[in-house]
This record gives structure tokens, C-alpha cells and sequence, in this order.
């Protein structure tokens, strides 16, 4: 038996086919020449997820859809020709309804632990688990390589390790000393410590150390913190190709981060896609915990039936303060509240809505400003001004108007939006230096 071997497409393409005929693991590593284990693990961690319902069904998993009786529950049926169709035959309306309990088919909790090969798979609304070897060699391929980009270390190891090391460093001991008497507490490397300084991720820098500055530095792109490096995985474009063609009316959301200078504040920029609508929330430093915390408090304000209307998607680029998806799609209690997705590499027009945005922000705070000079309620009476302004692609009216129409005026209340008369918008830099 080949062991410690990796699989190859071939071998994929030999486990989708045996699946696809309900072989057993045992049957499918004698074939391969792989462990049984080795065969699962592989199964598990490729999972298809498709909500494609059944032939002539839509899907719905809803464990009270044979006995529910319910009408309108969700927006997209209430103003629909099709009104008087019950919800159980819909489908669409899951996301909203408060008596929604997803059901899972009790197959899947065993082997094979995919639907490849069910018979009851063309009757079959749940959600369903396929196993793909073309996406599965492609998934791998990715890890693969992303597993040996960025630093793959959490924000609260930094602090930890930056309590230790900079105190130190600023009296004026070198790392190699600080390394050899704390070696049992730090638990990384010399070399690892000595990166970490060159990218700023210390509050002591290179130039707390004497011999370091006096070394030319080389010539090397620094890497960016990836809290989770696999935070691309399932959420990447044409993963969010295929989210929105299985969800055609879902509103969108678009992410981004506005820079003052570097290494200073910045603001997370939040945009309505649907209505053009924008919010701007202050942050210290361009980190995800900053990011996961103005999640947590719109969730808080909002409550979770409105936070699930405006945020059922959520298109963001490959920034680091992005790279922990999982807190922002889930609450405390483990309930998924949204979808995350990440635009391509270098590709900023795949979300050009907020992007086309930003230079009304940019006509009041210009590039290169000192954005910790402003504080949160400064930037909220900016985007009053700038949500007040109308749009010719709007038809003239203004993105506070048009989300006011949409979802009413009261949610506007608890994001702290008001409607600025049109001649007194402002949109020069004098507003926020009154």
C-alpha cells in the first residue's frame, strides 16, 4: 500500500467515480492504493454544498415545510404574481422566516458522508453534498499554495509576544539576548522575531536597534497577517459567481477600508449596493478585530431579522482586516447571520460600487490626511451629506431616499443617518473643520 503519498488528480477522478457507483471507503482505498482514513479525510474536506432542490421543486430544508401553511413570509413573494403560493413550495423565504429549522439528511452523518450516488437524490430539496475531483484538486492546489504565503499568526499572539519583546528592546537589548533568556516563553524563532519587528508588527521598530538600521534593508514586498490563512477557501469569485446565480435577488454589500496615512487610522466603508447608500465607520488601525467588532455592534442595534435583510452577502477584497470571515458571518451563538466572499487579487472593479463612492469621500477627506483627526461622529455627518446628495443613476434622487423607500426610514434612525436639505449639503473639507 502506497503510503505517504499525496493524492493526484487521477486518484480524485478514481474516487469520484467509485462514489458515484456507492463503493464503500474500503473498496475505494483498495482501488487507490490509500488508507480508508486517508480516503474519508479527502471526501470530508472537499464538500460540495448546492441548493439545488429537485426536479420540478425548489429547494427548501426547512424541517416544517410538509406541515407549514405560512404565505408571504419573506419580500421577494410579498408584491409577486404568485402570492397566494405557500412558502413550503418557494423555498426563497428561509433566510427570513423565524420558524425556519434547517433539516439535514441523516445519510450525510455517516459514510460516505456525500449525496454521489444516492438514489433519492433527483426527489431530494435538502441541502445537498457532492464531492467534485475538479474542484477538489483545484481546492487543494490553492491550499497548497497560499498555505506558504503571509504570516499565519493571530493578533493576540502579536500582543503577547509584543509584551515580551519591545519593553525589552527599548531599554537597549538586542533581540539575539532577549531570544536566549525567553526562549522557553516566546515559542517562535529568532529569525521569526526579527520579521516581525522589520513589519511593524511590534511597537518597538528597527530603529530601537542600533545595528539593524545601519544594515541595508532588502528588497521585499512585507507580507500581510492572514488571521486565518483558509479564509479564501469556498469564498473566493466564482464561488460568489455561483452564490449569486442560485440567489439571483439577494442584495449585495461591498467592504472596503479608506486610508488616511499609512499606518494610521482608516475607516471601514460599508455600501448598499442595491440603493447606493454607504456607511463609514472610524477605526484606530486597519485590523480585523476592528472589523469584527463594528459587526458585532450593527448586529446589536439592527437585531437579527433586519441585519440578515441588509446583510445577506458581503463582497470584500484581499485586505488582512478581511481575513477572519467566520466571526463576522456567524453570531456568538454559532447562527449564520451572513455570507462572505472576496473579490480576485489586484481586481478592485469587481466591487467598483463602493469603489466609485469613495471619491465623495475623498472630496472631503483628500488622500494622505491624518484620519485619527476626525472622530466617529464627524465621519457620521459626513456620509449624511454625502447620502443626501442625489444621483443621476439613481434618477435623481438620493441614496438616503432610496434606502428609506426600500427598508424605511427607522432602520436609517439606528445607523445614525439623517436627511440633510439639498442646499445645505456640504462636500468640501470645510465640513469637518467647523
Amino acid at each position: 500500500m502506497a503510503k505517504y503519498k499525496k493524492l493526484t488528480r487521477e486518484d480524485r477522478v478514481s474516487i469520484e467515480s467509485a462514489l458515484d457507483r456507492r463503493d464503500s471507503f474500503k473498496t475505494i482505498a483498495s482501488e487507490t492504493g490509500k488508507d480508508c482514513t486517508t480516503i474519508s479525510k479527502e471526501v470530508r474536506a472537499h464538500l460540495i454544498f448546492r441548493k439545488d432542490g429537485a426536479y420540478g421543486r425548489a429547494f427548501n430544508d426547512c424541517a416544517l415545510r410538509k406541515s407549514c401553511s405560512i404565505l408571504d413570509a419573506c419580500s421577494k413573494c410579498r408584491y409577486s404574481p404568485d402570492r397566494a403560493r405557500r412558502c413550503s413550495g418557494c423555498g426563497r423565504c428561509t433566510s427570513e422566516c423565524v420558524l425556519y429549522k434547517k433539516e439535514t439528511c441523516r445519510k450525510l452523518l455517516k459514510p460516505p458522508y456525500v449525496c454521489n450516488g444516492c438514489p433519492d437524490r433527483s426527489s431530494c430539496t435538502l441541502e445537498k453534498r457532492v464531492y467534485d475531483a475538479g474542484k477538489a484538486q483545484d481546492e487543494y492546489s490553492t491550499v497548497m499554495k497560499e498555505s506558504r504565503e503571509g504570516i499565519a499568526v493571530s493578533e493576540l499572539e502579536i500582543k503577547r509576544l509584543d509584551s515580551i519583546i519591545s519593553p525589552l528592546l527599548l531599554k537597549g537589548q538586542s533581540l539575539h539576548h532577549i531570544y536566549e533568556n525567553h526562549r522557553a516563553e516566546l515559542m517562535v524563532s529568532e529569525r521569526t522575531l526579527y520579521s516581525y519587528v522589520s513589519d511593524g508588527l511590534f511597537s518597538a521598530r528597527n530603529i530601537d536597534m542600533p545595528r539593524v538600521v545601519r544594515m541595508s534593508p532588502r528588497r521585499k514586498k512585507p507580507d500581510t497577517i492572514k488571521i486565518d490563512p483558509k479564509c479564501r477557501e469556498g469564498r473566493k469569485r466564482e464561488d460568489f459567481i455561483v452564490f449569486m446565480k442560485e440567489h439571483p435577488d439577494t442584495p449585495l454589500v461591498e467592504l472596503d477600508s479608506v486610508e488616511g496615512i499609512r499606518g494610521g487610522a482608516v475607516l471601514l466603508t460599508i455600501t448598499f449596493v442595491h440603493t447606493g447608500l454607504q456607511l463609514a465607520y472610524w477605526r484606530q488601525a486597519n485590523d480585523s478585530q476592528s472589523v469584527t467588532d463594528i459587526f458585532a455592534k450593527l448586529y446589536f442595534e439592527l437585531g437579527p431579522v433586519d441585519f440578515m435583510r441588509l446583510f445577506p452577502v458581503c463582497l470584500a477584497d484581499n485586505g488582512s482586516e478581511f481575513s477572519d470571515p467566520k466571526k463576522s458571518e456567524f453570531d456568538a451563538n454559532g447562527n449564520q447571520r451572513t455570507h462572505v466572499f472576496y473579490c480576485d487579487a489586484s481586481a478592485p472593479y469587481q466591487k467598483g460600487s463602493c469603489e466609485v463612492r469613495h471619491e465623495m469621500i475623498r472630496r472631503i477627506i483628500p488622500k494622505h490626511t491624518d484620519i485619527s483627526l476626525y472622530s466617529q461622529e464627524q465621519i457620521l455627518l459626513m456620509m449624511c451629506h454625502i447620502n443626501s446628495y442625489g444621483r443621476g443613476t439613481l434618477g435623481n434622487k438620493s441614496p438616503y431616499e432610496v434606502f428609506a423607500f426600500e427598508y424605511g426610514e427607522a432602520i436609517l434612525k439606528k445607523l445614525g443617518l439623517q436627511k440633510i436639505s439639498a442646499d445645505e449639503i456640504i462636500l468640501r473639507p470645510s465640513l469637518l473643520s467647523k
